[in-house]
């Protein structure tokens, strides 16, 4: 049975997903406190409370979300047609408001993305998605899998998380140059280290792209490498996916200790799995955590 606190972050997660699936609709303040069935005149309150920003400056930082996915990868449609759709009337508005969170002009953006500022832009939007609850992971959640090894291209980082975003910036820069999309090519995260380290510098995790194309000795970006076959607890994570701390915590506080297996030699990682539905506006994104065993 459900606590009432259940209840209650279960109908504030339902206000987050109805804004992620109709950003095209009316996203009033009456509109989603309908969808959570509260109170109008306390909502407003409640939400910012619990997620830490309004409603207006959450549905405006989604919205700025799907315009940015769209600028870099929908050369077709104009600035004019995705500012709209973001929401603003006229096409400057949608630039000074674009610029101000990302540091570059909508047409600057297309061109060139600066993931950096892109990421730390979204910030507030991703804290808000974790705060919403703890996530409560039961052994049913988790599936045995036998896993074939898989070649990949791999870019490692090294050294404090807060760089994170420029490794980020040159591995999405290299997946082009390579045509290796996240829709024909799979992206692991191999963690290497905790999150975040007591030693900033001893952060590391390796992104990786799954191909069995050869590369270069000399790529100034990528080098080759597997990520090993054998026995993995798989857990998929659909919420906060960006922060997979909990789920990593709780495979290895809980579920490992109670089902009697041992960890493997080689570190937790991560699958992410884009999702480009037709016609749809953004891609979406679940991730599968994989903890190998012996």
């Amino acid at each position: 049975m459900k606590t009432a606190l259940q209840n209650y972050q279960a109908r504030m997660q339902r206000v987050l997903d109805h804004v992620d699936q109709h950003l095209d609709g009316d996203l009033d303040l009456e509109t989603v406190s309908r969808v959570a069935a509260f109170s109008k005149f306390h909502f407003h309150r409640q939400f910012m409370a619990t997620f830490g920003l309004s409603v207006h400056r959450y549905v405006q930082l989604a919205r700025l979300k799907r315009a940015s996915h769209q600028l870099a990868s929908n050369q077709a449609r104009s600035v004019t047609e995705i500012a709209m759709e973001a929401g603003y009337d006229a096409p400057d508005a949608f630039a000074r408001a674009f610029r101000q969170r990302f540091r570059q002009s909508p047409s600057s953006f297309r061109k060139s993305p600066d993931w950096a500022p892109w990421l730390a832009a979204f910030g507030p939007l991703n804290n808000a998605r974790s705060k919403i609850m703890q996530i409560i992971y039961e052994p049913k959640d988790v599936t045995l899998r036998e896993v074939s090894p898989t070649p990949v291209a791999v870019l490692e980082h090294r050294g404090d998380r807060a760089t994170l975003g420029d490794t980020i910036e040159r591995f999405i820069a290299w997946r082009k140059a390579a045509d290796l999309s996240p829709q024909t090519s799979s992206t692991f995260n191999i963690f290497r280290s905790e999150r975040i380290p007591e030693n900033p510098a001893d952060y590391s995790m390796d992104l990786c792209i799954g191909t069995d194309r050869p590369i270069a000795p000399d790529d100034a970006v990528m080098k080759a490498g597997v990520i090993p076959g054998g026995r993995c607890a798989v857990l998929r994570v659909v919420h906060d996916i960006h922060n997979l701390e909990p789920a990593a915590l709780y495979l290895y506080r809980d579920w490992l200790p109670a089902s009697g297996e041992e960890a493997r030699d080689f570190p937790i990682y991560c699958q992410r799995h884009f999702s480009f539905p037709p016609n749809a506006a953004t891609h979406e994104v679940v991730v599968e955590l994989f903890l190998p065993l012996k």
